[in-house]
């Protein structure tokens, strides 16, 4: 008998391999987004098969959110962690171990709602015969930022690497925030200051572990050849609500002037999860962030 172990590492074509490496770079994921990750036109019961023995192995576990009939969530377990973190997929990510159930309830809401934006894409992906898997969302991309006053890092919810294939080939980039509304529109808004902070940061001469062509760069040039479109994601109050956040998003562009600079050249802008969802990343559900407050896709940004 065949064992999950026995497909790892040596094919990274085996779901229990992808479904390993998924976990370690989302953290948590239920029982359904494993699903439609990774085998979306099979029966929704055939994703058991491919995470019973990674469980009998002990390389994940999980826990069930909201009651017994609620969802079943997974994670990476110590000796999960330990089978991937030297996978070329994951190169230069930390897999992240999640030690009790406690822990994958309090750090569910958070994850599962930015994985619940990354399927809008994957599915339009799909849809468009364009390029764009589930290792393709990277969450929580960290970048330092200039050692003055505020805060000393970005930390971005998500990066995503998405290719689009028609009616021309292009390739975009782009940081993502999810806002539940748990935090207040002022301090949403200040994301924005933390954004144009690291869009103009270039060390300063002479620091150390940098040569001159290097100081010459901006930081954020050293990672990406274009600065990614930074898009928020809202959930998690009325329409009312969420559509005043935004309008607030709007206000701190208009009105700071580094955020102004940046909007000048990044494109910038705010949808509703539930839009996202219903409609597609694709449709007119987007907001600029800059200028015309008409609504567009995500590309037209």
């Amino acid at each position: 008998m065949t064992s999950a172990t026995d497909l790892l590492p040596s094919s990274a074509d085996t779901l229990a391999h992808r479904a390993l490496a998924l976990l370690s770079q989302h953290r948590l994921l239920t029982t359904h987004h494993l699903h439609q990750m990774l085998i979306p036109h099979t029966p929704p019961r055939k994703i058991h098969n491919v995470l019973a023995p990674l469980r009998t192995e002990g390389l994940i576990a999980h826990t069930v959110l909201g009651g017994k009939r609620g969802l079943h969530t997974h994670f990476l377990t110590s000796a999960g962690a330990q089978t991937v973190s030297d996978w070329p997929e994951l190169r230069g990510r930390t897999p992240t171990t999640i030690q009790s159930a406690g822990e994958a309830s309090l750090r569910a809401a958070h994850t599962l709602t930015g994985v619940r934006a990354h399927l809008t894409f994957l599915a339009e992906a799909r849809a468009h015969g364009d390029e764009y898997e589930p290792l393709d969302w990277m969450p929580e991309v960290t970048h330092r930022l200039p050692d003055t006053v505020g805060e000393d890092r970005l930390v971005a919810d998500a990066l995503f690497h998405y290719t689009a294939n028609h009616p021309r080939r292009l390739q975009y980039r782009a940081f993502v925030e999810i806002d539940r509304t748990t935090m207040s529109s002022e301090r949403l808004a200040r994301k924005l200051i933390t954004y144009a902070r690291f869009h103009d940061y270039t060390p300063p001469a002479g620091r150390r572990g940098t040569t001159t062509d290097q100081n010459a760069m901006l930081t954020w040039q050293r990672f990406y050849p274009r600065f990614p479109r930074l898009l928020f994601v809202l959930t998690g109050a009325p329409r009312t609500t969420l559509a005043n956040r935004i309008e607030d998003l709007r206000r701190m562009t208009a009105d700071h002037r580094l955020v102004n600079r940046l909007a000048s050249q990044v494109p910038l802008g705010a949808a509703i999860l539930e839009d996202l969802e219903a409609q597609g990343p694709r449709a007119k559900v987007w907001t600029s962030l800059a200028g015309s407050s008409e609504l567009r896709g995500w590309t037209q940004l």
